[in-house]
């Protein structure tokens, strides 16, 4: 009978132990699974922060090269005011006037290439943030402050003015 009963003992303890070690392996599946969900996270947050660190670099790198297009677009525009000059000058023979609006036709189209416009000013409503009115007439046959004459062109590029359109404005 001893037997049998160590038997049964042996056979409790080894449920017994089953039993914890079922127990302790759940356990430790939960911690785990609590654990990768931390990790889950972390790596989706650290994801985000790349990708807005990814665009933030890619706005001030787009902001960085549109200033120092705008810059030397500035320092280029009175060698387009010289060529005007030079095409409306009626002392130049017609070759050479002919090379300087080939030249001055180059110049335009490098810089519309680039994205970079004309200011609208004829028969357009005035507007401090792109038109410098230096004149004013009172004439009726025109509009509240429409636009009569362009005394000097006005570039922008983009949404920043490189230089104001100098005009002549009605009324």
């Amino acid at each position: 009978m001893t037997q049998n009963n160590e038997v049964e003992n042996n056979e409790l303890k080894t449920d017994e132990v089953e039993e914890i070690s079922i127990k302790d392996l759940n356990e430790e599946i939960e911690r785990l699974k609590a654990e990768n969900e931390k990790y889950y996270e972390h790596l989706q947050r650290t994801a985000a922060e790349f990708d807005n660190y990814k665009k933030r670099v890619s706005k001030e790198k787009e902001r960085t090269y549109n200033l120092a297009v705008g810059d030397i677009i500035i320092k280029v525009i009175p060698v387009l005011d010289s060529l005007d000059k030079a095409i409306l000058t009626e002392k130049a023979d017609t070759k050479s006037k002919e090379g300087i609006e080939l030249i001055h036709k180059q110049m335009n189209d490098i810089l519309t290439s680039i994205g970079v416009e004309n200011i609208p000013t004829v028969n357009e409503t005035f507007n401090p943030e792109f038109h410098d009115a230096v004149m004013h007439v009172e004439d009726e046959k025109y509009g509240e402050k429409e636009i009569i004459e362009e005394l000097r062109c006005g570039y922008k590029f983009g949404d920043r003015v490189l230089r104001h359109a100098m005009v002549k404005v009605a009324n």
